[in-house]
């Protein structure tokens, strides 16, 4: 079983996350029992999805949060748990993704990190909403889980912390000269 980070402990994952291969087709993938995470084209096209309390859904980083948006307003509980795709290290927009299902779409529940996720993304991951990460199988867990805590200190506002700095720092008023 492989382990993931999730409220900055790490675990086991019982997870699996359904992944198609050039020859699968959305609407005959064969989906397997148990706790999957299946692509969210995969879970827009079984309906029958719906009735099952083991199913996460994915987003791919070019896919829209706006494609959940009924289905959550709906049954905020929809889903056992959220996870974007990240791609490719280099590739952002899944940061985005999980802003706007935080902030736009008031998701509470699992956020999950997928894909090529690193020590140094884990730190802003968190800030829009992440808390659970499957970090890239080759890299050491214990150590990314410092990521973490890399930054004592956040300047600009966002999904963790509402207020920037120059408002929470209480700065006195210089010491006048008196000569």
């Amino acid at each position: 079983m492989s382990k993931i980070i999730k409220d900055r402990a790490v675990v086991e994952d019982d997870w699996n996350v359904l992944r198609l291969t050039e020859t699968d087709s959305v609407d005959s993938v064969a989906i397997p029992g148990g706790k999957v995470i299946v692509p969210l084209k995969v879970w827009l096209a079984h309906p029958e999805l719906k009735d099952r309390g083991d199913i996460g859904v994915w987003f791919a980083s070019d896919e829209r949060v706006e494609d959940l948006q009924e289905a959550l307003a709906q049954n905020p509980r929809q889903f056992a748990l959220i996870a974007v795709d990240f791609p490719k290290f280099t590739d952002g927009r899944g940061y985005s993704i999980g802003y706007l299902l935080r902030t736009r779409l008031h998701y509470d529940g699992e956020l999950r990190a997928i894909g090529d996720v690193l020590r140094d993304q884990l730190f802003y991951m968190q800030r829009v909403g992440f808390n659970v990460f499957a970090v890239r199988e080759d890299k050491n867990i214990d150590d990314a889980l410092k990521g973490l805590t890399d930054f004592s200190e956040k300047y600009q506002t966002s999904w963790d912390e509402k207020t920037p700095l120059f408002r929470r720092v209480h700065r006195s008023a210089p010491a006048q000269d008196r000569s």
